[in-house]
């Protein structure tokens, strides 16, 4: 999702996705992709016959999840039906975001004051946990009768957070008409950078760009940014509602693009809410989907897509309370969906008594919280309180940054605030005091919980692709083949030779070596040493590599060009998708690698030497872990252990390669142990930071 930041840039999409990728995560900017080619390799781009394999792919798994869940919706006919689903999908988000932390006191600190000649904001700070504290603005209507109505205002991606201009022009638009709003900076904006320099800037760019280094290093330990997030708005709203100056009958929220996102989870996370205006956010996840569109990572929250959820189903769990779908014509948040989304929460409302209260508005620009927008917002607001009768928004005086300020300097980390990263390094040593030292069918058991894998069915069948020649590998020939592990996905294996073979494996020979590639086969059987020392120590065995989907043959061309290594780009987008469905991207590259394996074992090949290089190794690692046939384990620039991901503060290991909540169960360290039995070897491990792309 763009951010607020570049909008006024009129940066083309490809060209932001470009700006964004610019020094963040050590990845854009790593050394080149692989050492020491010759010139003539160099010449040769990597075979990629399988481009939209992913993106096929996951598409349909979501629309196969979203007809389901749209068949379900509009079978309801009575009242108690529409019941009885608010109160499914209240407790099917209380699944996806987890239980939330014990409520601790906010502390909050009033540090000064602006007066204004129709209200007061006050620079407000508090604690939505232990010592992390929150910035905020707190607009206080002047010559009003209290109690009055209340709104928490979520930001969406400015720098600026809390001073961006559409955001205090929509709390200043608000308070001129009778609101008392508190606005926050959210995690990464504003005043609430998490990786600051000497000079108060973010060492790796602001918003998105801390909110997807903060939330993938996150997920080792069980934790999730979208409820990190979502705990912010909840703690916002324990703050305005102490004020005596807030009626609670009348509680509000709206935000716009990441404000809208947060707007969305907190309608199903809170029932204390008594109306809300999500903006440029609410359409389906297909639609993103199909529209290649990647999103923060707060926008993806685990488990969403295994529970059958959509983003109408977090307005419903408010059902049948006012709310306002505020869209744009020209969104990249597609209006279509935003229609579909609003149809399914009409027959729903409808069913409830209450058609009127839900609404959708259009505007006719792109994205963002616009004038006509925001005035849509007043509107529906004053009709569900009454406080005004305001059509249009009042004359505006924005602010600048530093009069908005809550602290000296502009950055909590002055005020010692504590930052994600240090409660995920915490989390992570609390952790490793009470994981036991698995071994045996005990680790086998966690790894395989922790992959969640299909179920393998029946032996893989393989597709011989047509020949290509002249790839300068280390023989004289070699045959391609797609093996189908799931459903139209494939994973791309070459059989090595020197004669030539245009046909099905040939049986008779138990020994075999499968090399599981970093990045790509075809490139690394012409560039990786370890494959041509493999190939001499193994020359009595059959000799394979292997692509396991979304790399080499299929590395995708989605979400723009050449945008695998981006933090926002296609290797992220579908990983940050399959966390929604509950099947991390490690467990389908493991399921891969198993796949292969029971093909090889059907032709013969019953003693596998498996070896791989970088990101290849961690389904690797598990794969040998989790089959019989595999005798021996070479394994080279392998990841030391997710604990050195989750205790370092910088780090350049993609979600791709990273396992959810694993820091609970194991770590790559057991694996190892186990697989001394295999005869493993290890050549240049590496730690957080990886010397490779």
């Amino acid at each position: 999702m763009q951010p607020d930041s570049l909008k006024s840039t009129n940066l083309s999409r490809r060209d932001w996705l470009q700006a964004l990728s610019l020094g963040t995560f050590g990845l854009a900017s790593s050394p080149q992709l692989f050492a020491q080619t010759s010139e003539a390799a160099q010449s040769l781009p990597p075979l990629n016959r399988f481009p939209r394999m992913m993106q096929d792919y996951f598409v349909a798994r979501v629309r196969e999840i979203e007809a389901a869940s749209v068949k379900r919706k509009f079978a309801f006919k009575t009242k108690a039906d529409a019941q009885a689903y608010v109160r499914d999908v209240k407790a099917k988000i209380r699944s996806c975001f987890g239980p939330m932390p014990a409520k601790t006191p906010l502390k909050a600190k009033v540090t000064g004051k602006v007066e204004r000649d129709a209200y007061t904001i006050e620079k407000v700070i508090f604690e939505s946990r232990p010592g992390f504290l929150v910035t905020s603005n707190l607009y206080i209507p002047k010559n009003r009768q209290f109690p009055l109505p209340g709104v928490v205002a979520s930001c969406g991606h400015s720098n600026n957070g809390k001073a961006g201009d559409t955001y205090q022009s929509f709390a200043q638009g608000l308070a001129r008409q009778g609101y008392v709003v508190l606005i926050f900076d959210p995690i990464g904006q504003g005043e609430r950078l998490q990786y600051v320099n000497e000079k108060l800037d973010s060492k790796i760019g602001n918003g998105v760009q801390e909110h997807l280094y903060s939330s993938n290093q996150q997920l080792l330990t069980g934790e999730n940014f979208p409820a990190w997030r979502a705990w912010d708005g909840i703690r916002a709203l324990d703050y305005l509602l102490s004020r005596p100056e807030v009626d609670p009958k009348h509680v509000g929220l709206t935000g716009n693009s990441g404000g809208g996102t947060m707007t969305t989870w907190l309608c199903g996370l809170d029932e204390r809410w008594t109306m809300a205006a999500p903006g440029c956010f609410v359409t389906t996840t297909r639609r993103n989907l199909e529209n290649e569109l990647p999103q923060d990572s707060e926008q993806y929250p685990p488990k969403m897509l295994a529970l059958g959820l959509d983003h109408d189903d977090f307005i419903a769990a408010m059902a049948p309370k006012p709310v306002i779908l505020l869209t744009k014509e020209r969104d990249y948040f597609d209006v279509r969906g935003s229609e579909e989304a609003y149809a399914r929460l009409k027959h729903l409302y409808t069913l409830l008594g209450a058609p009127d209260n839900i609404a959708i508005f259009t505007g006719p620009t792109g994205h963002g919280y616009s004038q006509e927008n925001r005035e849509a917002m007043y509107r529906f607001f004053n009709r569900v309180t009454k406080i005004s009768d305001a059509q249009t928004e009042p004359a505006l005086t924005l602010e600048k940054d530093a009069t908005l300020q809550c602290t000296p300097r502009g950055q909590v980390s002055e005020l010692k605030s504590r930052t994600v990263f240090s409660f995920t390094s915490e989390k992570s040593k609390a952790l490793a005091k009470q994981r036991p030292r698995l071994q045996g069918e005990a680790l086998i058991a966690a790894v395989t919980s922790a992959l969640k894998m299909p179920t393998a069915t029946g032996k893989p069948d393989a597709r011989i692709l047509n020949r290509v020649t002249r790839r300068q590998y280390p023989t004289k020939d070699f045959t391609a083949y797609a093996v189908e592990t799931e459903p139209n996905v494939q994973a791309i294996v070459y059989r090595l030779s020197d004669a030539p073979h245009y046909s099905r494996p040939l049986t008779g020979q138990k020994r075999a070596v499968l090399y599981v590639s970093h990045l790509s086969g075809d490139a690394e059987l012409r560039e990786e040493p370890l494959l041509r020392e493999l190939l001499a120590s193994e020359s009595n065995a059959s000799f394979y590599t292997c692509d396991v989907r979304g790399i080499g043959e299929s590395l995708p061309n989605t979400c723009g060009e050449n945008h695998f290594f981006m933090p926002y780009g296609n290797d992220y987008f579908y990983a940050g998708h399959s966390l929604m469905l509950d099947q991390p991207y490690v467990g389908q590259k493991t399921f891969d690698v198993l796949r292969v394996l029971d093909w090889l074992k059907f032709y013969g090949h019953t003693e596998i030497h498996l070896a791989a290089k970088g990101r290849g190794a961690i389904p690797a690692t598990f794969a040998a872990l989790l089959t019989d046939n595999v005798v021996q384990v070479t394994l080279k620039h392998a990841l030391t252990s997710y604990t050195d991901i989750a205790e370092s503060e910088q780090y350049n290991w993609p979600l791709s390669c990273l396992l959810p909540g694993v820091l609970a169960k194991f770590d790559l360290p057991d694996c190892y142990r186990e697989l001394e039995k295999k005869k493993l070897r290890q050549i240049e491990p590496q730690g957080a930071i990886s010397a490779q792309k």
